[in-house]
């Protein structure tokens, strides 16, 4: 598999070879740059969608989206009429409200980023807001259970753990639905937040996400997302800090079939002292016209002084007929960092370890799977919520035994 690498550290810059094989790669390092990765947006954060154009896919935050199978959600012309039935299954200690639009604890980890998040803050009737006290240890997941019932629907949900408290989060999403939501994840100053993420859709829905967090000082974020199913999936993760040794780690497994589309886009603001992030996503695709997308932006702002950061993004191209689009970014504005690098890789599927294990007696199915399980074998693991492992490496072999049948 080939791989672009690009690093930094303080007094260097080196900055890796050509694109890799099988891919449409771009990557980019800046020290000092006149503009920054937020420049690029086509409009500043907003609340209010008027803020924002309507897109027409020239736009650099919208170039990889097919907007015509966005079924509406960016020019505002689906109208809510679906459902969506949420059910929450919570330790004790844990709070769950239904709030109004003009609750203070909306949108504190962030504004929307483009027109679809603003169309979502726009459109929601109520909210719900989660809450883990101070000090709080929980020794169970929060589940939020997620099923579309058709329809277009929107949606809003803040999750706040209250400092020095420590919990994961699980939000799973099924059933057919055309949905914008936001998600907000608020990090009290040494909380440890872990959440999961599985979107596993009907082929027919569509979902579009901004899920933010803010993280206080010395906090710990964890944030895992999972895809497999969908017509098309964008799911932007974007943290920000509120105080130095704050610490985060987003990481992601996608199973693109084909005809879907799935784009996640990255965004990492280090504005504190101190902090650190580390983003890994890997990504695995069959079947004619299965497109996969992963943008990952990390800006290092001139305040940031002593940042350590990486990122990596692996694909493995199991058919001909799929694509990857992978574009990682990073824009340092102060020479005073531990250190800071991006890697993106997208393959073929390696006829070696085929060979070699088909050489031992191991079926050509068999072989694959085992292959396929490995490479995505060390995200899986860093899950730790086992019955979510067990669920993921079962489909993960579904998708499998489907390209095979």
């Amino acid at each position: 598999m080939a791989e672009a690498q690009n690093s930094t550290t303080p007094g260097s810059a080196r900055a890796g070879g050509p694109p890799p094989l099988g891919s449409t790669t771009a990557g980019s390092i800046a020290v000092a740059a006149e503009s920054t990765v937020v420049s690029r947006m086509s409009a500043p954060p907003s609340f209010d969608v008027a803020d924002f154009p309507v897109p027409h896919g020239r736009e650099e935050e919208w170039r990889f989206t097919p907007l015509e199978r966005l079924r509406g959600l960016h020019d505002g012309t689906a109208a809510a009429g679906g459902s969506v039935k949420a059910e929450f299954s919570v330790p004790d200690g844990v709070t769950v409200e239904t709030v109004g639009r003009d609750d203070a604890r909306l949108g504190r980890a962030g504004a929307p980023v483009d027109r679809v998040a603003a169309q979502a803050y726009s459109s929601f009737e109520k909210a719900t807001v989660v809450t883990v006290p101070k000090e709080t240890v929980l020794s169970e997941p929060v589940r939020l259970a997620l099923h579309g019932e058709g329809g277009v629907t929107y949606g809003h949900t803040v999750f706040e753990l209250q400092a020095f408290a420590e919990a994961t989060v699980v939000i799973d999403h099924t059933g057919d639905t055309v949905r914008a939501a936001n998600v907000e994840y608020i990090v009290g100053d040494g909380a440890k937040l872990t959440v999961v993420t599985v979107v596993d859709w009907d082929d027919t829905a569509v979902h579009v996400a901004q899920q933010s967090a803010l993280i206080g000082r010395d906090a710990g974020f964890r944030h895992i997302v999972v895809t497999f199913g969908g017509d098309l999936v964008r799911i932007h993760p974007r943290v920000t800090y509120a105080g130095p040794g704050g610490e985060a780690e987003l990481l992601g497994l996608y199973f693109t079939d084909a005809g879907q589309h799935h784009e996640h886009r990255l965004l990492v603001t280090h504005n504190a002292p101190h902090c650190k992030s580390n983003v890994v996503y890997k990504g695995a695709l069959q079947g004619e016209d299965a497109h996969a997308v992963w943008i990952g932006d990390v800006l290092i702002e001139a305040a940031a002084e002593g940042t350590d950061t990486y990122e990596m993004n692996r694909n493995l191209v199991l058919t001909d007929g799929a694509r990857v689009d992978s574009v990682p970014n990073l824009e340092i504005e102060t020479g005073e960092i531990v250190g800071a690098g991006h890697a993106s890789a997208t393959g073929r599927f390696d006829d070696e370890q085929l060979f070699y294990l088909m050489a031992r007696g191991i079926p050509e199915h068999e072989a694959r799977r085992l292959v396929v399980r490995g490479f995505f074998a060390e995200l899986v693991q860093q899950i730790g919520v086992p019955d979510i492992e067990e669920r993921l490496i079962a489909k993960i072999d579904q998708e499998l035994e489907e390209s095979v049948a």
